[in-house]
């Protein structure tokens, strides 16, 4: 007979068995219980895409107005609909933003898939009328809270500020805020930046900004669609606790070969595409060549930014290889290198690298599935010099193999269920006051997901899945079972008013050293939880309502609260060598967001507001973050004039950051020679006594940015001009105050930008 402790475990192990049994057996009974077809309907099934190059249009609308029914593609333009009265036609209508919708009719034969492939012309980037209705259509039982979706025609006309950027236009968004001008990097609904998942092609991107954060990594002109959750994402979305922004690239054009050049005052970029046999390819790269524009983010101080980034992707799609199947190779990488000539200045380098391999297969029924294989490589050090900083190495090598499927009901009802296998390495060199940490890290996480989208009733819609990990990274998580069960709810009241409530688990078992001290944050060194530590847990509570009082009018009302466990924080209290390098913290984020639209072309209107708090605990002592803000707002107005003129102009408004206050200081004597006769009488300098770390206020923010662009040919060459005016009104924004002098430093003054774009 077993030990006490032997029949625990034993008894833990089962109970485990048993959960995840019932778990799969829930979510996996509707396969079994509708397999069958019925005999009298069909079904309909295709992808949609560009007419004039053959891009994928992901998320389109597709509508069957006779039956009141429809449906969205997804992130490569497939869509199906199944359970369609048979022997029939019917008028479905195709439609996406910035296209010309299209009507066709469709003969609907018994217990067969009729395919399509459907290419829509493109028109004004503005939204047409019928695309709100296929959309409400579509969509509107969809359990979607706390998506946004931005397609590349809609990110062409937001407002720049620098230039045309993807995480930049999603801080236009409530909830999401910036702590600068000078950095691209966002905060989501109160937590810290490194907790944002960042994918390109559902491959993950560890540090997606360049030059010391202004802008990110993605050039946007490779961008096909941008999908952004701010909060309760899906169970195939894992890894972090409080965002996901989703990048689609394209393509590449399927019928002819093209180029694009442009030039800013910032950078130099080029693209290429064209058609291969059964398929396309597209290239993009960008470089930095003008340093002395960089005066301006970073208080007229010289910053020799160097930094380029280059992406690849090939599609290949040949019937008499593999039927209904697309494979896509693709490469990404940036590099950054911040080297001064001055001694007394450190060097700083990042570099990213992304390569993976997708495959998409469509079936002979209601069945789709995609199989991933990636490498993520992050790697930056801090070189300090004579400068007196402490030097910092990071190394994250990250590999993957993912498996998705997603199968479709009679009912409308669809499943999707899939693993992971992630294997990451990490490795930190970083001095800490005294003391210096080597820190390398490796382990394995096995993760299964299973979600059931119950969009059966035209009225609701509900979305109920979980994540479970099976392996931990680090030694302390090993093999216990993390569950993170999700569930997303929508009601429609009427044809103008949606409820919707949404609650989940999230984890996170890798973390950042971010010190909350640190004014502009190069970058911030990735390592796997450490075994002392717990895996970073987040809850998120969310509800909203949707008004739609037109068309073109819509309001939009979110609610959330968010509970935050086991954050890793810096211990600033470390004394001996055996103090842990992090300590465990928690938090809490609440608030509420308005966002309110008026999409009428030629003019599009849209306002945001939001009131938030965020609290954080560590060591028992209670603090805002740096990036709480109560009150914020952003207004957004785009016209088209007509002839290729479009115009924006975005004004921003938020309550002060929190910062800490300097009460005083006293010469600081520093050790550093104990031969040194003169080291007494040398070895002095400032040193800053502070307040309760962040118990203060900065003034209000706000900022009005103006883009005026024009679209022209001329011969067989297509232009794009554009010009903006950032800080219109030159308003003084504080940034901080200097510790050893009190000098205030200033945001972004009044500045011009122009770009150049031409399009062969």
């Amino acid at each position: 007979m077993g030990t006490s402790s032997e029949n625990i475990i034993k008894f833990n192990q089962l109970k485990r068995r048993k959960v995840l049994t019932l778990t799969l057996f829930i979510l996996l009974f509707p396969i079994f219980t509708n397999i069958t077809k019925a005999q009298n309907t069909g079904a309909l099934r295709g992808v949609i895409t560009d007419s004039t190059t053959g891009e994928v249009l992901p998320f389109s609308n597709v509508l069957i107005e006779k039956l009141n029914t429809g449906t969205s593609a997804n992130s490569q333009g497939y869509f199906f609909i199944p359970s369609l009265p048979a022997k029939k036609y019917y008028k479905v209508t195709f439609s996406f933003i910035g296209y010309k919708p299209k009507i066709i009719s469709v003969y609907i034969s018994p217990k067969k898939i009729t395919d399509l492939k459907i290419g829509l012309i493109p028109t004004s980037i503005m939204l047409q009328p019928i695309e709100k209705v296929g959309e409400r259509t579509a969509e509107k039982n969809a359990p979607n809270l706390g998506l946004e979706r931005i397609s590349a025609g809609e990110l062409e006309i937001m407002p720049k500020s620098v230039e045309e950027d993807v995480f930049r236009s999603i801080q236009y968004l409530p909830g999401v805020q910036s702590t600068s001008d000078i950095s691209a990097r966002y905060y989501v609904r109160g937590s810290p930046s490194n907790e944002n998942l960042v994918e390109i092609n559902g491959m993950a991107i560890y540090n997606p900004f360049h030059a010391l954060g202004i802008f990110s990594v993605i050039d946007p002109d490779m961008v096909n669609t941008l999908e952004f959750y701010k909060g309760d994402f899906p169970a195939n979305y894992g890894g972090r606790l409080s965002s996901v922004t989703n990048i689609i690239t394209k393509d590449g054009n399927k019928n002819k070969f093209g180029a694009i050049a442009s030039s800013s005052l910032l950078a130099g970029k080029v693209l290429a595409e064209g058609p291969i046999p059964f398929g396309s390819f597209i290239i993009t790269g960008r470089k930095s060549y003008y340093s002395d524009i960089y005066k301006k983010f970073l208080n007229n101080e010289s910053a020799p930014v160097n930094f380029y980034d280059l992406s690849f992707k090939l599609n290949y799609a040949n019937p008499n290889f593999i039927n209904g199947s697309k494979i896509i190779i693709s490469d990404f990488s940036s590099g950054d290198r911040l080297l001064n000539s001055n001694l007394f200045v450190e060097n700083v380098q990042w570099y990213n690298n992304v390569f993976g391999i997708n495959w998409y297969q469509l079936t002979n029924s209601p069945l789709f599935f995609e199989m991933s294989l990636y490498s993520s490589n992050f790697n930056g050090n801090v070189n300090p010099k004579l400068s007196g900083s402490n030097p910092k190495s990071n190394q994250v090598n990250d590999i993957t193999f993912k498996a998705d499927f997603s199968y479709v009901f009679n009912s409308k009802d669809e499943i999707d269920a899939g693993w992971e296998i992630k294997n990451i390495d990490t490795y930190l060199n970083l001095q800490n006051g005294a003391f210096v940490s080597d820190i390398s890290e490796s382990g394995t996480n096995i993760n299964f997901y299973a979600l059931y989208k119950f969009i059966r009733f035209s009225n609701f819609g509900a979305n109920v899945g979980t994540r479970i990990d099976l392996t931990g990274l680090s030694q302390s998580q090993g093999s216990n079972l993390l569950f993170g069960p999700r569930v997303n709810l929508t009601y429609n009241l009427s044809q103008a008013i949606t409820l919707k409530a949404a609650w989940g688990i999230y984890h996170q078992q890798i973390t950042t050293l971010s010190d909350a001290n640190q004014v502009i944050s190069i970058f911030e060194p990735w390592i796997i939880t450490p075994e002392y530590l717990q895996p970073a847990a987040s809850i998120h509570y969310s509800g909203g309502i949707h008004f739609d009082f037109s068309q073109a009018v819509s309001l939009d009302v979110q609610t959330y609260y968010k509970v935050l466990q086991n954050i890793a924080a810096i211990n600033y209290n470390r004394i001996l060598p055996t103090d842990p390098d992090l300590v465990a913290g928690s938090g809490v984020s609440y608030g509420w967001e308005f966002l309110f639209k008026y999409l009428n072309d030629p003019i599009n209107f849209t306002g945001s507001y939001t009131l938030s708090w965020a609290y954080n605990n560590v060591n028992g002592w209670v603090y805002y973050p740096e990036y709480d803000v109560r009150d914020a707002v952003n207004l957004i107005l785009e016209v088209n004039f007509g002839d290729g003129w479009y115009a924006s102009a975005a004004w921003t408004f938020n309550t002060g950051y929190p910062f800490t206050q300097s009460l005083g200081y006293y010469n600081k004597f520093y050790f550093q020679n104990f031969y040194s006769d003169w080291q007494i009488y040398e070895n002095y300098e400032p040193f800053s006594i502070l307040s309760d770390l962040n118990l203060a206020r900065l003034p209000d923010y706000h900022r009005l940015d103006l883009s005026v662009t024009k679209k022209f040919n001329i011969s067989f060459l297509k232009f794009t001009a554009d010009i903006s005016v950032l800080n219109l009104y030159n308003r003084k924004n504080i940034f901080y105050f200097e510790r050893t002098t009190g000098k205030r430093v200033n945001m972004l003054p009044i500045l011009p930008m122009a770009t150049l774009k031409m399009e062969l």
